[in-house]
């Protein structure tokens, strides 16, 4: 009875063993990478990025990543301390773990180099150098708001267009969003670059100091007031 209850308890033992290695068991679990050790570009972008940035980088509330302007004008340096740090001014939150986000400093690694591999393009700016990326201070806010008026207002005017002199839209941007857009523009919105090409007003391209002295007039009509009000309103 003994030596029978063995010889029918030992299959069972096989199988029982055995069910960690059948087809499918655990494998799931096996496979599947913890959050902070996911590596891939396009997970990673969509799980952090898609939301406010659109799908393959276009299309989304905030700045257009997919545009090879916006990939040339901003260096790895400003891409990771941005995704890092998030941007004081904006809705951009700080997504790092030594800032209180969830990823590591490799992801923010990875996410820079998906970016340029996939949205890049070399000599995007076809050999002209455009203004610098960043905002520098001591911009001349009259004359930016002169320039404004002789060149782009005419379009920011139309209803249909953004109305970037409105006190809640800029209370939600920071002076470098906007100098941003006005250097790289946004193909998905068709806000043209700092060239204005296609602009039937336009007189050429605007010089650096035109785009300082632009935002610097922007910025005078930001009302920090403002930012409660848009946000219980989302």
């Amino acid at each position: 009875m003994r030596w029978g209850a063995m010889v029918l308890a030992f299959p069972m033992v096989l199988a029982l063993s055995g069910c960690e290695r059948a087809p499918g068991a655990r494998a799931a679990e096996g496979t599947a990478p913890r959050p902070d050790q996911m590596m891939d570009f396009k997970a990673l972008y969509a799980t952090n990025c898609q939301a406010c940035h659109g799908a393959n980088g276009h299309g989304g509330p905030a700045m257009e990543l997919g545009n090879p302007e916006y990939q040339a004008l901003a260096d790895d340096a400003t891409l990771k301390k941005t995704i890092s740090q998030g941007m004081p001014g904006t809705e951009m939150p700080a997504f790092a773990q030594s800032a209180g986000g969830m990823l590591t400093d490799a992801q923010v690694n990875a996410i820079v180099a998906g970016m340029r591999k996939e949205w890049a393009k070399p000599n995007v700016f076809g050999g002209v150098t455009p203004p610098p990326y960043s905002q520098p201070a001591g911009g001349d806010a009259k004359r930016g708001e002169q320039v404004y008026q002789a060149r782009c207002a005419s379009c920011h005017q139309k209803p249909q267009d953004q109305q970037v002199t409105s006190a809640v839209y800029l209370s939600l941007v920071s002076d470098q969003v906007l100098r941003t857009v006005i250097i790289a523009g946004r193909t998905d919105i068709g806000q043209p670059d700092w060239r204005l090409t296609g602009v039937k007003s336009s007189t050429g391209s605007l010089s650096a100091q035109d785009v300082t002295d632009v935002v610097t007039y922007l910025g005078t009509l930001r009302n920090p007031g403002a930012v409660s009000g848009a946000q219980a309103g989302r």
